[in-house]
């Protein structure tokens, strides 16, 4: 079984974060995306201290399927500098873990 990973990348809205979630499950990139929107994001960005309202996209995949992912990303991210974080996933249901292998085999090998 491969490892596992949630990935986190801001969007600039809600519109923007379905299209990008879309993308990546239809690609294959991604098993599953969860668009969590009202975010607030205080952040440093060109020399002063900058909010936006974002949305957050927490999304499932593979260790292995993690670059061919934030290529995509980035070719299709508004932002200049994305935020692209991917965690581990540590433990989980051993079901839904081979749900997220199964929805990615046909691009992936995990």
């Amino acid at each position: 079984m491969p490892s596992f990973l949630v990935v986190m990348v801001t969007c600039p809205s809600r519109a923007v974060a379905k299209r990008l979630g879309t993308e990546l499950v239809k690609r294959r990139l991604a098993a599953c995306v969860n668009v969590v929107p009202d975010i607030e994001s205080i952040f440093w960005w060109q020399g002063k201290i900058d909010r936006a309202d974002e949305t957050l996209l927490l999304i499932k995949t593979t260790s292995r399927g993690f670059e061919p992912l934030r290529r995509a990303v980035c070719a299709l991210h508004p932002y200049e500098v994305p935020e692209i974080i991917a965690l581990p996933i540590v433990r989980g249901h051993p079901p839904y873990l081979r749900w997220i292998h199964t929805s990615l085999s046909a691009n992936l090998s995990g």
